[in-house]
C-alpha cells in the first residue's frame, strides 16, 4: 500500500463503522418496536425499505459517482447519514423509520461503491487486496458490536425510554469522518466510459452470475443472524432485552476477530482453501446446535454461546470471495462490479428478513437453526459450482 492509502485507512474504517451502525441497528429497532405492538410482518418488510433502495440506486450510482467524483459522493453520503441520525430521535411515527432506512440504504450504496473503488485503485495484488478488505470490513463488525452494546446498555438502564438518543453519537461520528476526508486528496478510480446496459451485459457470464448468487447466499445467512438473533434470543431462548442484544454484539466481536485473523493469515493460504475451511466450520457448528436443540433442550444455555461463535467463520467469506473476484477484474469495471455486488447483497438481506418475519410471525422458531443450516448447504453447492466455473474459464 502507498503512503496515501495508509492515510486513508482511518477514514475508510470509520466510514464502514458508521454505515454498519446505521444498517445493523435494525435488530434493535425490531426488538423495540415489537414491544410497542408493531407486528413482525410489518417489521419484516421494514428491512426492504433499506435494501430495495440500495439495489435500485446501485444501478445508477456508477454514473452519479463518475460525475460528482468519489470524494464528493462519499462526503455527501456520510453527511446525509449524520443529519438523518440527528433527526431520528425526535420523530415518533412509524412511517419515518421507513423513510430513514431508505435514505440510509441509498447512502450506503453510494458509500460502499466509493470505498471499494478507492481500495481497488491503490492495490493490485489479490492477497494484499484480500488483507485490506478484511481490515476495512472488520470495522463493519465493530460497528455491529458498538451499536448493540451501546443501545443494550441504554435500553436496560433507567433511561430506556430515551434509547433513540443513541443515534446522536452516530451523527457526531459522521461529521468527524466528513472532516477527516475533507482534508485528504483522493485520486479518482478510472472509468471505462461504457453505459449501464452495455456494462452489465458484459458481466452476463456464468462464473460472474454464480459469484453474485454466492454473494446473495452469504448475505442471506448473515442477515438471519444480524437483524433477528436478538429477537430469537428473547422470544425463544427467554432472555432479557439486554442479553438478547449482547448476543449480536458477541457475534460481531467474533466476526471482527475472524476478519482480523483472516487479514493476518491470508498470505499463508490459498483464498479458495481458506474459504472452504471457514464454510466447513460453519456447517459443523450448525449441526451441533441443531443436535442440541432436537435431542437435548430447545432452550439449552449453551446455545447462547454457540451461535455467536459462527461469526468467527462466517465473517471472512464475504471479503474473501469479493477480493478474489475484484482482483481479477479490470480497474475500469470495478465500480460497476461493486454496484452489482451491492445489489445482490441488498436482495439477499431483504429476502432473508422477509423469510425470518414469516418464521417469527408463525411461531416456527424451532426451525431457526435448521433453516439456516439448509441455507448454508445451498451456499456450499453454489460455491462449488462457482469455483468450478471460474477455474474452467481461466
Amino acid at each position: 500500500m502507498t503512503t496515501k492509502t495508509g492515510n486513508l485507512s482511518l477514514p475508510l474504517k470509520l466510514s464502514f463503522l458508521i454505515f454498519s451502525m446505521v444498517l445493523n441497528c435494525m435488530g434493535i429497532v425490531i426488538l423495540q418496536l415489537s414491544e410497542a405492538k408493531i407486528t413482525y410482518e410489518k417489521l419484516g418488510f421494514l428491512e426492504s425499505f433499506k435494501d430495495l433502495p440500495i439495489a435500485f440506486i446501485s444501478l445508477f450510482a456508477v454514473g452519479l459517482i463518475s460525475k460528482t467524483g468519489t470524494k464528493k459522493a462519499l462526503l455527501t453520503a456520510l453527511l446525509t447519514v449524520g443529519i438523518c441520525s440527528a433527526v431520528l430521535p425526535f420523530v415518533e411515527v412509524f412511517w419515518f423509520y421507513k423513510l430513514w432506512f431508505a435514505i440510509i440504504g441509498v447512502c450506503f450504496a453510494i458509500g460502499k461503491i466509493c470505498i471499494f473503488g478507492i481500495i481497488r485503485n491503490n492495490i493490485a495484488d489479490e492477497k494484499s487486496l484480500a488483507k485490506t478488505m478484511n481490515n476495512v470490513e472488520a470495522s463493519f463488525m465493530i460497528g455491529i458490536f458498538v451499536v448493540n452494546t451501546g443501545f443494550g446498555w441504554l435500553i436496560s438502564s433507567s433511561y430506556s425510554e430515551f434509547w433513540k438518543l443513541g443515534f446522536l453519537s452516530v451523527s457526531l461520528l459522521s461529521f468527524i469522518t466528513v472532516f477527516l476526508f475533507s482534508k485528504l486528496d483522493i485520486s479518482e478510480p478510472a472509468s471505462d466510459g461504457k453505459g449501464l446496459i452495455e456494462g452489465i451485459s458484459a458481466m452476463i457470464k456464468l462464473p460472474i452470475l454464480l459469484f453474485f448468487l454466492v454473494i446473495f447466499c452469504i448475505v442471506f445467512i448473515e442477515q438471519s443472524f444480524n437483524s433477528w438473533l436478538p429477537s430469537y434470543y428473547k422470544t425463544h431462548l427467554k432472555v432479557n432485552s439486554f442479553f438478547a442484544l449482547q448476543a449480536t454484539s458477541f457475534m460481531a466481536l467474533f466476526s471482527y476477530s475472524g476478519r482480523v485473523v483472516t487479514a493476518r493469515l491470508i498470505h499463508r493460504f490459498s483464498l479458495v482453501r481458506y474459504y472452504w475451511i471457514c464454510l466447513a466450520f460453519i456447517l459443523i457448528l450448525l449441526c451441533i446446535i441443531s443436535g442440541i436443540q432436537y435431542f437435548y433442550s430447545v432452550q439449552s444455555e449453551i446455545l447462547l454461546y454457540l451461535f455467536p461463535v459462527i461469526g468467527l467463520f462466517l465473517s471472512p467469506l464475504y471479503p474473501v470471495i469479493n477480493s478474489k473476484m475484484i482482483a481479477g477484474m479490470e480497474r475500469e469495471k470495478i465500480s460497476l462490479l461493486t454496484s452489482c455486488i451491492v445489489i445482490f447483497s441488498s436482495l439477499g438481506s431483504s429476502v432473508s428478513s422477509i423469510m425470518m418475519s414469516i418464521l417469527f410471525g408463525n411461531r416456527m422458531l424451532d426451525w431457526y437453526s435448521l433453516y439456516i443450516l439448509a441455507t448454508v448447504i445451498v451456499l456450499l453447492t453454489v460455491s462449488s459450482l462457482y469455483f468450478y466455473a471460474a477455474k474452467k474459464n481461466l
